[in-house]
């Protein structure tokens, strides 16, 4: 256990502040702040257009730093005002508790002590004991749900991450933001793990107090809220995120080295890696005009395929070879429709061609997509097999 001068000589040589957001909480506000203040002189509060005494309250302590919004935004516009504050008055990292009672100010000293043991930025979610008996049991299965879909958006696997007792690197959270209410503690957590910044719990004590503790938790609500921003950022995962990932971990091999790895190496079976290869292929011949790598990425994670074969064949739509897939998915496609591209081979093939017989481009590049993917998907199983026995 450290001292509160110890403590507080830690948090300034780590540049660390406390934010405390606040709403209605006029029973408990007092002694989350007594207890704040032992440990450090830097607390920043927000005040969230609280109508009880909270104004009352704050304005008898002189040491900390006040935010007062006029009319209450939600938990997440008072602490993205406390971020901003942090950032302006030149600190690194920020810890935010609760006012509503049931964090212990002590433990901030167990944050400092994770902090000191990273080497690099971290964000630290205060783990608390979810079984105890004075935890009410929507709060149990509403974290056990929330610890459900960040474990899904980001792999990393948490005990809790509802909890409000954290640690933010404000330099390395990003710097806007969808939501502005409790789903902002969501938004913050999966968004900054895609940023590559680990997400760690720390154990931390709890106190649920019903005759004191007042939440501000809507059920019906907030949990639509909850759930809306969780489909959005699932989306954003398989469109952007997946993709992008690949593509910076595919950008740093050489086609040597992905050959080697991806290709040879591969434990993958040879259908699956002829699946790919079609995947590929079909992904990048048909019309995903601009979503052909979150497509192909997105499908390949979804059917557990090989990400690297996939992503390699989409490629077949390089802009050499636009002309010739255009050509052919407007000659495939005039063998079922009327043929009223009449051009010759010849003659220059732009996306004009495209855009004046779109019914007959779109059946002939997916007609075209399909036979090459079937093409490509049997002739890779083929040569796959052969060189498996070749090597036996």
């Amino acid at each position: 256990m450290y001292s509160a001068v110890s403590v507080s000589e830690r948090m300034i040589k780590m540049n660390v502040c406390v934010i405390i957001p606040t709403y209605n909480n006029h029973k408990t506000l007092q002694r989350v702040l007594d207890g704040v203040l032992e440990l450090t002189n830097s607390v920043i509060v927000v005040n969230d257009g609280s109508t009880d005494t909270t104004s009352q309250i704050l304005n008898e302590y002189k040491r900390i730093t006040l935010i007062t919004v006029g009319k209450n935004q939600g938990k997440g516009n008072a602490l993205k005002e406390g971020f901003r504050k942090a950032k302006s008055l030149g600190f690194d990292y920020a810890i935010t508790i609760d006012s509503d009672g049931q964090h212990f100010p002590d433990d901030i000293s167990v944050f400092l002590d994770a902090l000191e043991s990273e080497e690099k930025d971290v964000l630290l979610i205060g783990s608390r004991n979810m079984s105890h008996e004075s935890v009410p049991k929507k709060s149990s299965f509403g974290n056990k749900f929330s610890n459900f879909w960040f474990w899904f958006e980001t792999g990393i696997e948490l005990n809790d991450t509802q909890s409000g007792y954290r640690l933010y690197p404000l330099n390395a959270i990003p710097n806007k933001f969808f939501t502005k209410k409790f789903e902002f503690e969501i938004e913050i957590i999966v968004r900054t793990a895609w940023n590559d910044i680990p997400v760690k719990n720390v154990p931390i004590k709890v106190l649920y107090d019903p005759t004191e503790r007042v939440s501000h938790f809507r059920p019906f609500r907030d949990f639509t809220r909850i759930s809306i921003l969780n489909t959005v950022l699932v989306l954003l995962l398989f469109l952007y995120i997946k993709p992008r990932n690949f593509f910076r971990s595919f950008k740093k091999k050489s086609f040597i080295a992905f050959f080697k790895e991806d290709v040879l190496s591969s434990s993958d079976s040879n259908l699956k890696k002829a699946l790919s290869i079609a995947l590929g292929v079909f992904c990048g011949i048909a019309p995903f005009w601009g979503f052909q790598t979150a497509m192909v990425i997105s499908v390949a994670v979804l059917l557990r395929w090989n990400k690297a074969l996939a992503f390699t064949f989409s490629n077949v739509s390089i802009p050499p070879m636009i002309p010739f897939i255009i050509y052919g998915s407007l000659k495939v496609g005039g063998l079922f429709v009327e043929d009223k591209a009449k051009f010759t081979f010849g003659n220059p093939i732009t996306f004009n061609h495209v855009k004046t017989n779109i019914v007959q481009y779109l059946i002939g590049s997916f007609i075209l997509a399909t036979v090459m993917a079937f093409i490509f998907g049997v002739g890779s199983y083929l040569v796959l097999s052969l060189s498996k026995k070749s090597k036996k």
